[in-house]
């Protein structure tokens, strides 16, 4: 394998990963009732509307039929890649969520 093939290799399997972070935090708004492309937008406010996450939304499931996602889980695959005013706009959502529970 040459260097080129192996830096779209590369590529490629961080396209999927960063897909499955997206699907990850899609489901996650969906199973608490949040809108994903609001909070998406609230941390990226110049950056427009995201294709991959519009996509991803489209496999999500009923709230029902989801797994739970821990906070600690979406906030650490936020982190993971990078999305660090994401991952603080969510933090913003589970505070105020926690507060309405008291």
């Amino acid at each position: 394998m040459n260097r080129k093939e192996m830096e779209e290799q590369v590529i490629q399997a961080y396209q999927r990963d960063e897909g499955m972070m997206i699907l990850v935090f899609a489901q996650w708004c969906v199973n608490h009732g949040l809108d994903a492309r609001e909070l998406y937008a609230q941390a990226y406010p110049a950056q427009g509307e995201n294709q991959l996450l519009a996509q991803m939304l489209e496999n999500t499931v009923p709230k029902e039929e989801a797994e739970e996602i821990p906070d600690a889980t979406i906030l650490g695959v936020l982190s993971l890649f990078g999305n660090d005013d994401l991952a603080f706009v969510v933090s913003q959502a589970i505070e105020e969520r926690n507060k309405s529970k008291k």
